[in-house]
């Protein structure tokens, strides 16, 4: 738990949109607009003060935040740039407010999970601003304390909001977060397009994200190397899979294949494994890791994406392919003193195999052979 009182987020909406035919907060996104995400974001991570800062367009935004129930103040020096915005949205901070989330309203793809761990950092140490950062890189929304309260309104500064900060970095303090959302804003087409597909694979990490948790977890090469190929045979089956009319989700093995082992060495490392990734938001590929070890079956049933990676787990062993028979083999031996433990290595080869002969026949290959020439 952590302390969300006297904290509130002012979203920046009153921009030009520049670059953009169309008002960047009033963009569709996934049934809803743009801005609507950046509000569900602090209210999921249980932020109840926001206030959305209006200009340009305002009278088409403000009939959309009443809907919502949200407090709006309107900017009347728009033109003036951001910073004239951030000292209106500081302004409507109520008296007691001790920090505020900082977002432009054209950023939806952050976790409220990141707002959360920026929270309870605000709470532990002494610092006046925390950042979110991704693979070094300082991003949205900074959490800004009180003591900055009053040179923000002042609103005096040529450097707008940034040259404050910057004079107070010694008082600033860095929360590292699997988000690559904290970067992602939307000043072009471009942008817009890839807001979209990162949102509809918001459960799913990116290739970025997925290195970022390995290496926050401290996973050993030799480990993060055995993921790339599990993720590379697993990516190519799901491929051929699709190709006959099947419907696996590409990105999701891909991503599950790279961090199946993340927690590597810990007892139960599957479900440790999944249970860090679903922390971080990523849910699809939680249960995809969680069931890499053990997975229930329906024989009935066509390979799904947990199939397709616990299938692709047990073809890779060390740095090579190998065939089920060799992967369970040295396994068998190894545990032969332990009747519990070889019952479990039975009931594992046996699903490998059920899995692999329905693949082999959907395909018509020899899974083996398939995936030496997949890698």
């Amino acid at each position: 738990m952590w302390n969300k009182d006297k904290m509130g987020a002012v979203l920046l909406a009153a921009g030009y949109s520049s670059r953009m035919v169309k008002c960047k907060s009033l963009l569709p996104l996934g049934g809803l607009r743009v801005i609507e995400r950046g509000i569900n974001t602090f209210r999921q991570a249980g932020i109840v003060d926001i206030t959305v800062v209006v200009g340009h367009r305002a009278d088409e935004l403000i009939p959309i935040l009443d809907e919502l129930k949200v407090s709006y103040v309107f900017n009347e020096k728009y033109s003036e740039g951001m910073f004239s915005s951030i000292v209106k949205g500081v302004q409507s901070l109520p008296a007691e407010t001790k920090a505020f989330f900082l977002l432009p309203s054209d950023m939806p793809l952050i976790k409220s999970h990141t707002v959360r761990l920026l929270g309870r950092a605000f709470n532990k140490v002494k610092a006046d601003i925390i950042y979110p950062v991704f693979q070094k890189y300082r991003g949205h929304p900074p959490l800004i304390g009180a003591n900055y309260f009053p040179e923000i309104l002042l609103g005096n500064t040529s450097g707008g909001l940034r040259q404050i900060l910057e004079r107070r970095e010694g008082n600033a303090y860095e929360v590292e977060v699997f988000d690559e959302g904290i970067l992602l804003d939307i000043d072009t087409h471009e942008d817009y397009q890839k807001i979209m597909t990162g949102y509809y694979r918001r459960d799913i990490p990116t290739q970025a994200e997925c290195e970022a948790i390995l290496k926050k977890m401290n996973v050993s090469e030799a480990i993060v190397n055995h993921g790339r190929m599990v993720a590379e045979i697993a990516r190519n089956l799901a491929l051929r899979l699709n190709e006959i009319g099947l419907n696996i989700d590409v990105h999701a093995v891909t991503a599950a294949g790279k961090l199946h082992d993340l927690a590597k060495g810990k007892p139960n490392h599957a479900q440790i494994g999944g249970r860090i990734l679903k922390k971080y938001g990523y849910y699809k590929v939680a249960q995809i890791v969680a069931a890499h070890t053990d997975m229930e079956l329906n024989e009935k049933a066509l390979p799904d994406e947990a199939a397709v990676v616990y299938l692709a787990d047990k073809l890779v062993k060390g740095g090579g392919i190998v065939s089920i028979d060799e992967r369970f083999s040295a396994s068998m031996d190894e545990y032969a003193a332990s009747a519990e433990a070889v019952a479990v290595i039975r009931e594992r080869r046996l699903r490998a195999e059920k899995i692999e002969q329905t693949v082999e026949q959907l395909l018509g290959i020899s899974l083996v052979m398939a995936a030496r020439d997949l890698c």
